[in-house]
């Protein structure tokens, strides 16, 4: 695969998720703000994080298994995309996980209902 892995194994990710947002209707995009939410502080830390570990020398990546666009700091797209499409996936498992069981995880009864 050479330089599509990285992006082969994200788009993976999401074909593999998708049925759940289709099938199940766990409406994780149409709530788009709320996943915002969700996945902007993990965003930025991540981001910051890798940067620090990029700058250090302590973090490298593959010319061979990414496509070679790297953004300021020397983080390949791929990266930035990964800490967006991991946890958009992990949010829609946990979506249906909570559809299929029932469970509240934690919300409200109330704050469950509406948002169904």
């Amino acid at each position: 695969m050479g330089p599509l892995t990285y992006l082969a194994l994200l788009a993976g990710c999401l074909v593999v998720t998708a049925p759940l947002e289709l099938v199940l209707r766990v409406r994780v995009y149409a709530r788009w703000r709320r996943l915002l939410l969700a996945i902007a502080p993990e965003f930025v830390v991540f981001v910051v994080w890798v940067l620090y570990a990029i700058s250090q020398g302590h973090w490298d990546y593959s010319a061979s298994l990414t496509l070679g666009v790297r953004l300021p700091g020397g983080v390949p797209v791929e990266e930035v995309l990964f800490f967006l499409v991991v946890p958009v996936c992990s949010v829609l498992a946990l979506e249906a996980v909570r559809t299929v069981t029932g469970w509240d995880a934690g919300y409200p009864a109330e704050e469950a209902e509406v948002g169904r």
